[in-house]
């Protein structure tokens, strides 16, 4: 089976992680989608996280109804931070007739020479890239210097007819938080879940 990673600290998932993972899902070659809840992103403060059980169980609300996705909690047991190589490394001693690939937004690729052992990743793996809308924060988090190096790669797939949507997960957090309206940013069963449990608020 051809399964696409698709790694996120999904605080929350939204509609746009969504339409990403079922396009790449059904316009591709992929057979499955799997949305791996990342315990820490080494790139990212920890403190703005709810806890890992509660963004895997919104991340299975929103994808209940969709059998080519599922969500993963396996970088919850290995060591933190977690690192994509040894994910990688673990899925492919796990699931020996899986062939796994990683799907990433064109904004992850420009900053993929920064991840612990890329080169071997890269040279290992197909790369699904979809193009990203940064927001006005994420534009200023960019360094003008750093060049897409990896854009041309032969392992590297650009999905450039992916539909694109600028929201962000920040975004909607502190929408929650100022009690703005958020019912097409997220799906119905993860507006419920975040509503019941009081996150963001």
């Amino acid at each position: 089976m051809k399964v696409g990673l698709y790694f996120g600290t999904f605080n929350p998932i939204h509609v746009g992680h969504l339409v990403i993972a079922n396009y790449l899902a059904d316009q591709t070659d992929l057979d499955e989608v799997w949305l791996v809840v990342s315990p820490h992103n080494p790139l990212k403060k920890k403190s703005t996280l709810l806890d890992d059980i509660h963004r895997l169980a919104i991340v299975k609300e929103a994808i209940e109804d969709n059998d080519k996705l599922r969500a993963s909690d396996v970088e919850f047991k290995l060591p933190k931070p977690s690192y994509t190589a040894t994910t990688l490394t673990y899925l492919e001693e796990k699931y020996p007739n899986n062939t796994f690939s990683l799907i990433m937004g064109e904004d992850n690729l420009r900053t993929f020479h920064k991840w612990y052992n890329h080169e071997t990743i890269i040279a290992n793996y197909q790369f699904f890239v979809y193009p990203r809308v940064l927001t006005e924060q994420e534009e200023q988090n960019v360094d003008s210097k750093e060049q897409n190096n990896f854009k041309n790669h032969p392992n590297v797939t650009f999905c450039s007819d992916a539909p694109i949507m600028k929201i962000s997960a920040s975004f909607i957090r502190k929408a929650i938080k100022e009690g703005k309206d958020v019912r097409y940013l997220l799906t119905d069963p993860v507006i419920k879940y975040i509503d019941e449990m009081n996150f963001y608020k």
